[in-house]
């Protein structure tokens, strides 16, 4: 049982480490200007939710660069990443075959040319993206071993070039998760506190790098939220959305941030983040379930319980929800139920 609680705190690190640090990153500039040029287009395409475009992109990036596997990297990152966005089904062959076959591509480069970086990189997010798929299906004993495989290649960039910032904003983020899920171990011999080291690789690598920016800021408002630093994790939240305004990835984060410094624009926030998902989730419901009862809640914190009431009587009204829907709302679902009672006999 010990052993299962363990494994199940990992899971923000492996999120943050892998989807925000790694996942939609790009490259610092592949020598190929055609490649890096496609990855930036495809990577904006996932960023903004346009995985359509982003699919056409990286299948054109797979067909022209067959050599290389990026094209198959993120042809599976875009399938994730789509899946994740609108609380999908994951399409576990596509993601798994293309991660596999990018995995052995790019274990045979690195036989013929072991001291070529990116070699190490195609590696290092083969195996990462691997982890956090498993990750989010909780299979946590095989996603927490592909996590620690992923962090060693990225360390093995940062040894070929410690200005490899892709590699720093993968490893600051598992440096810092990493010691913030173990710190009742932290007093053993073989287990530090790394997380004000992975605060500072993480802002080194803003400071340093165009490409990344983003992705880097996502990881630390994350970071100063898990600290309770609610006010420094809004200031880098709003940058990001003013950057990214079409980017739902950061509004979430945003939203979190603003939970608890100002309610108002918290609910602000999450409702423009349902809104911006229109008819899309009308199959299963579960991001309407998930915002609408975030928004319920904190209208309940404020005290105003009709409009919280509201809330949970649309979540309430729901039917038909489909078998995947219904297992990812359960336990959300009665709580729910449970907010509207108390409003309920709070009214009495």
């Amino acid at each position: 049982m010990r052993a299962i609680e363990l494994l199940v705190r990992f899971r923000s690190l492996l999120v943050f480490l892998l989807v925000f640090a790694c996942g939609l990153s790009f490259p610092q500039t592949y020598p190929v200007k055609e490649v890096d040029s496609l990855l930036k287009a495809g990577i904006n395409c996932i960023i903004i939710q346009n995985y359509s475009k982003a699919n056409v992109i990286f299948t054109k990036l797979d067909h022209e660069y067959p050599s290389i596997p990026l094209g198959k990297i993120y042809l599976a990152a875009t399938s994730i990443a789509k899946s994740y966005d609108y609380a999908e089904e994951y399409d576990a062959y596509l993601i798994m075959n293309n991660l596999s076959i990018a995995k052995d591509m790019s274990e045979k480069l690195m036989d013929t040319a072991n001291a070529n970086i990116w070699y190490h990189y195609f590696d290092a997010l083969a195996i990462g993206y691997r982890a956090y798929y498993n990750a989010l299906n909780e299979n946590w004993v095989t996603a927490f071993s592909s996590g620690l495989s992923s962090v060693n290649e990225f360390n093995n960039c940062l040894d070929i070039d410690k200005n490899f910032y892709d590699a720093l904003i993968a490893t600051g983020s598992y440096k810092y998760w990493r010691s913030r899920k173990t710190e009742y171990f932290n007093w053993l011999p073989f287990v530090s506190d790394e997380r004000d080291l992975g605060i500072s690789y993480l802002e080194h690598a803003i400071a340093k790098t165009s490409y990344n920016t983003y992705l880097a800021e996502l990881s630390l408002i994350w970071i100063f939220i898990d600290k309770g630093l609610y006010a420094e994790a809004v200031k880098i939240g709003e940058r990001s959305v003013q950057n990214a305004p079409e980017a739902r990835i950061f509004k979430w984060a945003l939203a979190r941030a603003y939970e608890d410094v100002d309610t108002l624009k918290a609910v602000d926030t999450y409702q423009q983040i349902l809104k911006s998902y229109g008819d899309i989730n009308k199959t299963n419901h579960v991001n309407e379930v998930v915002l609408k009862h975030k928004i319920a809640q904190l209208y309940y914190r404020m005290g105003k319980y009709n409009e919280s009431l509201n809330y949970c009587n649309e979540i309430l009204s729901l039917k038909k929800l489909n078998k995947y829907a219904s297992e990812r709302l359960k336990s959300r679902l009665e709580k729910v139920k449970s907010l509207a009672d108390a409003i309920k006999e709070h009214s009495k």
